[in-house]
């Protein structure tokens, strides 16, 4: 089931003419759509990262259902957008806090 709900917001991100390659393995699917945008799907939702919460010194993800593919790529798309004018956070310009 993740495979094909992978597949369908392969096809809806392809519709909004971006292009993207899914992958599967250990009960998930990954959309992998940019540098640094990489969707996982479990066959229930879609999950993404979307920035840094440097307090908490973790990811901080956006989520849509799977039910939901259209919403899903509209999403994705508006990510896309950004990280295609401001790129991808580097390792490096992410604050991990004192160790």
């Amino acid at each position: 089931m993740p495979r094909e709900a992978a597949e369908s917001l392969r096809a809806e991100l392809g519709r909004l003419r971006i292009s993207a390659d899914v992958h599967e393995g250990h009960d998930l699917a990954l959309v992998s759509v940019w540098v640094g945008l990489v969707v996982w799907c479990d066959g229930q939702r879609f999950w993404w990262r979307t920035s840094w919460n440097a307090r908490r010194r973790r990811f901080v993800y956006a989520w849509h259902s799977s039910s939901e593919p259209e919403g899903a790529a509209r999403r994705v798309a508006l990510w896309y957008a950004q990280l295609r004018r401001e790129g991808p956070v580097l390792p490096e310009e992410v604050d991990h806090g004192p160790r």
